[in-house]
């Protein structure tokens, strides 16, 4: 298994090889040399603002992908790691944490072509962080108030991203994939989050950057780059997470597994 670990801190070198995984640093501010990074060769790396570590999952297609044997090929962020067994998270000690993440893909898991986080359910937020965000949208559509089943994830995505921009998106996915996408997204209360997921081949992760890419390259037309708020700013981003959930579990047999958090900034 390869496990790419992303960070935009370049103190985190040295915790995240502790760990046993592939330091990758993204941005400005990493300068140490033996980062794994997105600004050689084929690259995006200034949309790294609006893309997140999707800049790197471009820079993984289009360079090394080719190069990397047929295993089990993961990624997890400096706040964020596949764990092995849900726990409380009051680790302080590196070590003592880093035993509770996979090093090997447990063979529980051998029967599948993907891993993604375990899900994260919109109808289970409490309702005064809607009304605080969105009012308008619960003015419209108020029956979001007592029916759960109604904040699904185009609701949240209108609500955190901009009302209605998850349909102009969709608009400019490919034909393949757009009544199923539309469909999962007006239907699912719940999402897999956080951009995180191990895919067990090389050819499955090829036609994921395949679709993902030129859909997102066609977005940039309709949104730009001059976007403000964090909502609004990473965009793409969170477009790619909502369409990861879709994308594995339409052309993959997947499972999931937990993730924990924890900044490895506070731990020794």
């Amino acid at each position: 298994m390869k496990m790419y670990c992303i960070t935009l801190n370049d103190d985190h070198y040295d915790k995240i090889k502790k760990l046993g995984y592939i330091p990758v640093g993204l941005g400005k501010d990493i300068t140490t040399k033996e980062f794994l990074t997105d600004n050689t060769g084929k690259n995006i790396t200034t949309k790294n603002p609006h893309y997140g570590e999707y800049t790197f999952h471009y820079w993984i297609w289009k360079n090394k992908l080719n190069h990397l044997t047929n295993n089990w090929i993961g990624f997890c962020q400096y706040r964020k790691y596949w764990s092995i067994e849900k726990q409380k998270n009051n680790y302080t000690n590196l070590n003592e944490f880093g035993q509770n993440l996979i090093k090997e893909i447990p063979k529980k898991y051998d029967a599948y072509e993907s891993i993604l986080g375990e899900p994260l359910f919109i109808n289970k937020f409490k309702l005064a962080k809607f009304l605080k965000k969105n009012l308008i949208n619960i003015i419209k559509n108020p029956k979001i108030l007592y029916n759960k089943s109604s904040r699904n994830i185009k609701f949240h995505f209108d609500l955190m991203h901009g009302n209605g921009n998850l349909d102009k998106a969709i608009s400019l996915l490919d034909q393949i994939d757009r009544k199923d996408f539309n469909d999962f997204v007006n239907s699912e209360v719940s999402f897999n989050p956080h951009n995180m997921f191990i895919c067990k081949s090389n050819e499955t992760l090829n036609k994921y950057y395949e679709s993902i890419f030129p859909w997102l390259e066609r977005c940039e037309k309709k949104f730009g780059f001059e976007l403000d708020g964090y909502g609004l700013k990473r965009i793409y981003g969170f477009l790619a997470e909502r369409y990861m959930s879709f994308w594995f579990k339409k052309y993959t047999k997947f499972s999931t597994m937990p993730i924990i958090f924890k900044d490895i900034s506070l731990l020794d």
